[in-house]
Order: C-alpha cells, then sequence, then structure tokens
C-alpha cells in the first residue's frame, strides 16, 4: 500500500514540483519563441543572428534545430535527452556571445540563465534526477 507522499511524488503535486514546471514553462515559452521567430525568418530575428556572425541562411536551420531540442525537452518521456541538447544548443549561443566580446551579465550569460532554468525545472519536478545528482549538505565546521 503506498502513503500519502508516495503518492503525491507519484501524481505530481507539491511545492517543488510546481516550481519546476514553472520554471520548466517559462524556459521551453522562450525557447519556443526563439525558435518560432527563426523559422519564421522575422525581420529582427534574422537581423540580430547575422549581428552575431552567421550568415542569415543559417537562421531557419537554428530554428528547427532549437524547436526540436525543446520539443524533446517539453515531452517528460525525453525531457532529460532535451535538457542535454539544449545544453549543448546554449553552450554554442555563449561560445558565440564571447567570440562578439559581448557584455559579461546581460548577452554572454543570458544562455546560462536558461540553461539554470532548464536543468533547475528538471531537477525539481523528475525524482528519478534528483537521485541520480543529489544536493548534498556542506560538512559541519566542527566534525573536522
Amino acid at each position: 500500500m503506498q502513503t500519502a507522499t508516495q503518492l503525491a511524488r507519484v501524481r505530481g503535486t507539491g511545492k517543488g514540483i510546481w516550481a519546476g514546471r514553472v520554471f520548466s514553462g517559462l524556459a521551453t515559452l522562450f525557447l519556443l519563441m526563439d525558435g518560432g521567430g527563426k523559422l519564421m525568418r522575422l525581420p529582427p530575428v534574422v537581423e540580430g543572428t547575422v549581428q552575431l556572425g552567421y550568415p542569415a541562411d543559417v537562421v531557419l536551420a537554428l530554428g528547427i534545430v532549437l524547436l526540436v531540442c525543446t520539443a524533446a525537452y517539453a515531452m517528460p518521456r525525453t525531457s532529460v535527452f532535451g535538457a542535454i541538447l539544449l545544453t549543448g544548443y546554449l553552450g554554442g549561443a555563449v561560445a558565440t556571445h564571447v567570440r562578439m566580446a559581448n557584455p559579461l551579465f546581460s548577452h554572454t550569460l543570458f544562455p546560462i540563465y536558461l540553461g539554470a532554468m532548464v536543468w533547475g525545472g528538471l531537477l525539481l519536478r523528475d525524482e528519478r534526477l534528483r537521485a541520480l545528482l543529489p544536493v548534498r549538505k556542506a560538512p559541519d565546521a566542527g566534525s573536522r
């Protein structure tokens, strides 16, 4: 027989799980907007990509890659795989901003903030991932 706590974990209730869903949802919405803008080749998106040093004809391919990675992240069965793919994509964005010598906190680190939302949301809502990547307490200062 399952306890109420076990049932709550299975059903996905609790403040941590809801916070994870909010983080994941916000990250997903942002990534879908960015990927959709690239897919539709909106002028501001194309201009921004060209300013970052990419040719205009790669915008569509970047949009497809981003949307596929985001879709994998949004589906519960493939969310960890999607987070791994998004980490690679966002790492490329960081490298691009470093190469362009863009401002650190507003531009260069923004993909890291987004990646933290992706992984933080996933950690909060997936108990198996928390078991795989546990957060440990710091040792007591007096125990040394």
